[in-house]
């Protein structure tokens, strides 16, 4: 089995913002589905509820800041 070297952060950074929004949009469901899948494997996959906690996070920061620019 051959070991890949994890991406760095950095280079992550720059795909993401090469992006356009649609393909922003579809990598965030890529994410969703797949910690989706993780908890539906294992409903204690400590991954899958430290990205769904974050993301929530994410979520209510980001309304409420849309909200407090209205």
């Amino acid at each position: 089995m051959v070991r890949r070297e994890a991406p760095q952060i950095n280079d992550l950074w720059e795909a993401l913002g090469a992006l356009g929004d649609e393909e922003n949009q579809q990598v965030l469901v890529h994410l969703f589905t797949a910690y989706e899948e993780l908890l539906r494997r294992d409903r204690t996959d400590r991954a899958a509820e430290v990205f769904f906690r974050l993301l929530a996070q994410a979520l209510s920061r980001t309304v409420e800041c849309n909200l407090n620019r209205r």
